[in-house]
C-alpha cells in the first residue's frame, strides 16, 4: 500500500459524502486506501461511510474513536494505516484526481520526511472587506495556506493538517499528534501540527512546502465572522500557552524562539514584554481604524484576542514549572 489518506471527523455527516465522492475521482498510479475516523458523530457518518464502501476505487475504512479529539483521531487512523505514506486531511475539501501523484512526487524530489501544501478556500458566503483575497495572517483561522509558487523548507512555517503527507517512517520515529493540545469539540484549540514538526526537527527529520499539493477547503458562512475570529485567536493564546509551558519557547513564534525565558520576567506567569506588545496593538489597532484601514486595524484588535487568551493559560498554569526550550536544545 503505497497511500492512506486519514480523515477524522465529528458530527458533520452531511459534508463527509461530497469529500469522499470528490477523493473518489483520485487517479494515483501505486495502490491506496482512505481511513474515516468518527470522532464521536451522533450523525450518520457511519451509515454515509458505508454506504459509499461497496462503489468506491479504493478500501474505504470506517473506524471509530472515543476519545474526544482531533490529535486522538489521527492517531488512531495512523496505527489502521498500511500505507508508507500517510495523508491527512478533513472531511469537508476538494481535490485534483492527480491529488496523490504530487504527493509523492514532492517527497522525492525534495528527499524530505514530510511534506505540506496550498489549501485555497471554496467560500460558501461573501468574503468580508476585512479579511485579504490572498494569503496573509488571519488566513489560519480558516484553514487556508499559500507560501507562493516555489518549494521551501518548513521551519519558521509550518503545513496545515488539513493537507499535510507524511511518511510512515517519519511517524513510527517521532509518533503521533499530541492530543493535549489538538482541537476538541467545544474548543478551537490547534497547535498540534506545530509540536508535530518541532518534535520532527528535534529527530532531525525535515519537511517542504510543495506549491503544486494542493486541495480546496470549504469556508462555512459561519465562519466568516468576526466574532470567530476572536474567538479563534483567544483560543490560539490559550493553545500557545500550553506549548510554552511543554516547551519553553516563544508564545508568538515558536519555531524562531531565541529567549531564554527563565531569564526574561514574567508578570503572571506571562512574559513581561507581551504586555507591551499587547499595549501596541492596542494602539496599532486604534490608528488603524481612524485610518479606515479594516484589514490591519482587525489584525490589531485580534492580538488582543490573543494576549487574553494566554494571559487566561499562564494563569492556570502558575504553579506549573515551564519546561528548557526543547528545540533549541536539540
Amino acid at each position: 500500500m503505497k497511500f492512506s489518506i486519514v480523515i477524522a471527523t465529528y458530527k458533520r455527516a452531511d459534508i463527509l459524502g461530497d469529500t469522499l465522492r470528490s477523493l473518489a475521482k483520485l487517479q494515483p498510479s501505486a495502490p491506496w486506501e482512505v481511513i474515516v475516523v468518527d470522532n464521536n458523530s451522533p450523525d450518520a457518518t457511519r451509515s454515509i461511510v458505508e454506504s459509499m464502501v461497496p462503489s468506491f476505487p479504493a478500501p474505504l475504512i470506517y473506524a471509530f474513536e472515543r476519545e474526544q479529539g482531533r490529535s486522538a483521531a489521527l492517531n488512531c487512523g495512523f496505527a489502521i494505516a498500511r500505507g508508507e505514506i500517510i495523508v491527512t486531511t478533513d472531511d469537508d475539501v476538494r481535490v485534483d484526481p492527480d491529488w496523490l501523484t504530487r504527493i509523492g512526487r514532492g517527497l522525492e524530489s525534495q528527499q524530505c520526511d514530510y511534506v505540506g501544501g496550498r489549501v485555497l478556500p471554496l467560500w460558501e458566503g461573501p468574503r468580508p472587506e476585512w479579511l485579504p483575497a490572498t494569503n496573509g495572517r488571519l488566513w489560519a483561522v480558516i484553514a487556508l495556506l499559500d507560501y507562493g509558487p516555489k518549494p521551501i523548507q518548513f521551519g519558521a512555517r509550518v503545513p496545515l493538517g488539513v493537507n499535510m503527507a507524511i511518511r510512515k517512517t517519519a511517524l513510527d520515529r517521532v509518533g503521533g499528534f499530541d492530543p493535549r493540545i489538538g482541537r476538541k469539540a467545544g474548543t478551537l484549540l490547534g497547535q498540534e501540527v506545530r509540536e508535530w514538526c518541532l518534535r520532527a526537527t528535534a529527530a532531525g527529520l525535515s519537511g517542504y512546502y510543495i506549491p503544486d499539493v494542493a486541495v480546496q477547503h470549504l469556508i462555512p458562512r459561519d465562519r466568516l465572522t468576526k466574532k470567530y475570529f476572536r474567538r479563534w485567536f483567544f483560543w490560539r493564546g490559550i493553545s500557545r500557552a500550553m506549548l510554552y509551558a511543554e516547551t519553553g519557547l516563544d508564545m508568538e513564534k515558536p519555531e524562531q524562539s531565541t529567549l531564554d525565558f527563565s531569564q526574561v520576567p514574567h508578570v503572571a506567569g506571562v512574559p513581561r514584554y507581551l504586555f507591551r506588545s499587547a499595549f501596541g496593538a492596542l494602539k496599532a489597532s486604534a490608528v488603524a481604524t481612524l485610518r479606515r484601514d479594516p484589514i490591519l486595524g482587525f489584525e490589531r484588535e485580534l492580538f488582543l484576542w490573543f494576549f487574553a487568551g494566554i494571559v487566561k493559560q499562564r494563569w492556570r498554569d502558575r504553579q506549573r514549572a515551564v519546561k528548557p526550550a526543547v528545540a533549541r536544545a536539540a
